[in-house]
């Protein structure tokens, strides 16, 4: 397993319960720009506990699953009692032990930025077939300059653990569109908002990689600075939290 699938490890509780799903929108967008239909094979790389793969799921798709993290595959893999159609799949972005050319759509869901990219757009390349799409999603909240917003980031920079290096990262995502020079490019954002009780707002907070787990030095000061700024900014026991989900779909170039 790579060390940043490692980060998840002992946070799947948190994620599966108070992470963002995806918007429906998206599966219209795929299903009327990209030409999404039943018969289409997808592979959900970095799968996690399949909330992108879900979407798939329901669309009547074939999903091969591909998630390093034993923990999160466990989570995706209870969604097989209602899908026969998924598969998981041991293996990671680089690596993914699908066949050539095997698979439409390949799908990562908040997961692109903690891969090699170079070598995972080759293997992209490699299971594609002729004409298949890449879909690279993006989604939660909005990193933006209210004082809301500014405070949370302070926050994580200050009691997380590595927050800038993780945020760092996310910049991959104003710039994939360059991995389809010359093929096509399909961009598109939503806008929402989440309303959360305390409970909901500490445990999405967990569910971030670069906040502290139980037992680290800096998690009592980060559990009393969200305290503190959930008081802050809640409105009626309850914090609004504006979201985004930000999708490219990219087809390379067969010049």
């Amino acid at each position: 397993m790579t060390q940043n699938a490692e980060r998840f490890t002992g946070r799947i509780g948190e994620y599966e319960q108070y992470r963002i799903r995806y918007p429906r929108e998206l599966s219209s967008l795929l299903r009327e720009r990209c030409g999404l239909s039943e018969g289409h094979v997808i592979a959900d790389v970095g799968a996690g506990t399949g909330m992108l793969a879900e979407l798939f799921l329901e669309n009547g798709n074939a999903v091969f699953a591909v998630e390093p993290n034993e923990e999160m595959r466990a989570a995706c893999e209870r969604l097989c009692e209602r899908y026969a159609r998924l598969t998981i799949v041991e293996a990671t972005a680089e690596a993914t032990k699908l066949e050539d050319a095997s698979v439409d759509f390949v799908a990562a869901g908040r997961a692109f930025h903690w891969f090699d990219q170079e070598l995972a757009i080759r293997e992209f390349r490699r299971v594609l077939r002729a004409d298949g799409w890449v879909v690279l999603a993006a989604n939660g909240r909005r990193h933006g300059d209210s004082e809301q917003e500014m405070e949370y980031e302070r926050i994580l920079m200050e009691e997380g653990v590595d927050h800038r290096d993780v945020r760092s990262r996310y910049r991959v995502h104003e710039r994939v569109a360059s991995l389809f020079a010359d093929g096509t490019v399909i961009q598109k954002q939503w806008d929402g908002e989440q309303v959360l009780t305390l409970e909901a707002f500490l445990g999405q907070t967990q569910s971030y990689s670069a906040v502290p787990l139980p037992g680290h030095p800096k998690y009592e000061g980060m559990q009393r600075a969200l305290h503190d700024f959930f008081e802050r900014f809640q409105r009626d026991g309850l914090l609004r939290v504006t979201t985004m989900c930000f999708v490219t779909c990219g087809q390379f170039s067969t010049r």
